[in-house]
């Protein structure tokens, strides 16, 4: 049925132990950043659903530096952060505009 996991091995050699230091804390950074990645988009997506527009572009700001932080990290890749700013940007625009349009009409 399931078959449990091998144990991994701990490294014999000095310069794989210390690798395996090294990968904790990369992976406990890495992650950190990931979450407040994640945070910072959800943030932004909430006040435009709430209709909030000077919140959603105050959010959408530090989003924006959030997102290029992760990218120049290499967390995610440079594409995929420039896609999920432009489709923040463009709910945002959209937000400022929706009203202007009810009142013109």
């Amino acid at each position: 049925m399931a078959t449990a996991k091998p144990k991994k091995k701990n490294p014999r050699l000095a310069s794989g132990r210390k690798r395996v230091r090294q990968d904790v804390k990369l992976n406990a950074a890495n992650t950190s950043l990931r979450s407040k990645y994640r945070t910072a988009v959800k943030n932004v997506e909430k006040a435009v659903a709430a209709g909030d527009k000077d919140k959603a572009k105050d959010l959408f700001a530090k989003a924006q530096s959030i997102v290029d932080t992760v990218a120049d990290k290499g967390i995610f890749h440079k594409n995929k952060a420039a896609r999920d700013k432009s489709r923040l940007s463009a709910k945002v625009k959209a937000l400022a505009l929706k009203p202007a349009e009810a009142k013109a009409a």
